[in-house]
């Protein structure tokens, strides 16, 4: 059975990008009826963001992105939470110095800059220098006992095999070469005893049974030190596949400086999770169909991982905000006029009945790209308030005789049965602008400026439909007197 998990850290709210290896981890345990996992990689204790934890889970599940296995909480699945665990780590990290895959280090930290200064004088790159150290190789058994023995602050080493390739397959990078002699003797248990990412992960996916590894392209040059803590304990790996970086407009990885990163964020400013999700799903994955929406059972019915690209995908704020006004306009109206009552009530508006509401949102959603744009862009429609004329306009509206008169016979015809009827509407609006010896032209659109109070919005008819007459009465009387 596919097993996988999406293991992120406490050190912020959950990324966009983030959410994709989620989702993807997600949609492919669908795909193959399998698991996926929830489980907290807390064990860099000096990032950890208070709250964290919470916001991440409560993303995901705004997202729809929901796991199978972990510790019940409450009657429900929780996470894995790796802090919980570091006993577990321990023992598995000492198996290792007895099996002669790892050893004792008791450097300072004074000692390992002195040791990177040397080396970036030297041209060398970075990498902990086995040879010349103080660790269990240069000083012995019996200083190595002896230090331990007085509890001299120690880590534990990974004990890479210098003279051998680290040989894997990626699913989305193909083969991948890395010689031992650029690898570094990473640390796996620090000296408060806690474990680093590398020893707690491999434990954990092998304890977990992960059969696929699904996790962003940054994670790519740690997969060597996975391979060799693998064959040191004589475990079958799991199937790598590395998924590229989301990258900015100008090619940089995402961040703040180009607009939102966090699910948060994008939740806050009105997309759809629906929208959402389908448009993270096709940064870096091609479904090959010659369309961009799609339903999350349609995700998973189609994700595979061989049409994950290998090049960074450049998250495009401009379609993101295309597709979410596509499921503005495909969703229930009922069921949106719902989700924008509490945003309606706190507006102070009184023409706020789910019926009404629900064709207000029919009929303007067209043109806008958030459904609570709704709430200000037709404004005119929920409260008899409206926002002020400017100067301008007001005076040249009141001082057009013509038009005056075109809008006293227009307000002295109008009844809800003419608005009932588009002809009839039609032929009302006709009769008094030719009266008043006014074109269509040049009378439609200061109709709908003194009654809305807006030069622009959905076709005039229907909207002074939902007005009533009686709201559009009040309003011409309101303007001609």
């Amino acid at each position: 059975m596919v097993r996988v998990r999406f293991a992120p850290s406490p050190t912020g709210f959950l990324h966009i990008g983030s959410l994709r290896t989620a989702l993807y981890n997600f949609l492919f345990a669908r795909h193959h009826g399998g698991v996926c996992i929830l489980r907290i990689e807390d064990t860099d204790r000096t990032r950890f963001v208070e709250g964290a934890i919470e916001e991440q889970i409560n993303s995901l599940a705004w997202a729809g992105v929901t796991f199978d296995e972990g510790p019940h909480v409450g009657g429900n699945y929780g996470p894995y939470v790796q802090s919980e665990r570091f006993d577990l780590y321990r023992t598995y990290g000492m198996q290792l110095v007895e099996s002669g895959h790892a050893y004792y280090a008791f450097d300072t930290a004074e000692e390992l800059d002195a040791m990177r200064v040397r080396q970036q004088a030297a041209g060398i790159a970075p990498k902990y220098d086995r040879s010349s150290m103080r660790n269990q190789y240069t000083l012995g058994e019996q200083e190595t006992q002896r230090l331990l023995a007085e509890a001299a602050p120690h880590v534990i080493r990974l004990k890479v095999p210098l003279t051998a390739d680290v040989r894997f397959h990626d699913e989305i990078r193909g083969d991948v070469v890395v010689a031992g002699r650029e690898i570094d003797d990473q640390i796996l248990l620090k000296s408060d005893g806690f474990p680093t990412y590398h020893l707690a992960n491999v434990v954990d996916d092998h304890l977990m049974e992960i059969t696929h590894v699904i996790r962003a392209e940054e994670w790519l040059p740690s997969t060597p030190k996975h391979v060799l803590l693998y064959e040191a304990f004589g475990w079958k790996a799991p199937t790598f596949a590395h998924v590229p970086l989301m990258l900015n407009p100008d090619r940089t990885k995402m961040s703040k400086r180009h607009g939102d990163v966090m699910v948060r964020d994008f939740a806050a400013k009105g997309y759809f999770p629906d929208a959402l999700v389908n448009f993270v799903a096709l940064c870096g994955w091609n479904p090959a169909e010659d369309r961009e929406i799609y339903a999350m059972q349609e995700l998973i019915d189609r994700f595979t991982l061989d049409r994950v690209h290998r090049a960074g995908a450049v998250f495009d704020y401009k379609k993101l905000e295309w597709m979410n006004a596509e499921y503005l306009r495909a969703k229930d109206c009922a069921a949106l006029a719902n989700a924008l009552l509490p945003s309606l009530e706190a507006a102070g508006y009184t023409h706020r009945e789910p019926t009404y509401v629900a064709r207000v949102i029919e009929l303007l959603r067209e043109r806008v790209t958030f459904l609570h744009d709704i709430t200000t862009f037709g404004d005119y429609l929920f409260g008899d308030t409206l926002a002020a004329l400017d100067q301008a306009t007001e005076a040249s509206l009141q001082g057009d005789a013509a038009l005056r008169a075109a809008l006293a016979a227009f307000r002295d015809g109008l009844s809800d049965d003419i608005l009932a009827d588009a002809d009839a509407f039609k032929g009302l609006a006709k009769a008094s602008a030719e009266a008043a010896g006014l074109a269509m032209g040049k009378f439609m659109k200061p109709l709908r400026v003194v009654v809305t109070h807006r030069d622009v919005g959905a076709d005039l008819h229907p909207t002074l439909q939902l007005l009533g007459a009686e709201r559009c009465k009040s309003r011409l009387d309101a303007f001609l007197s």
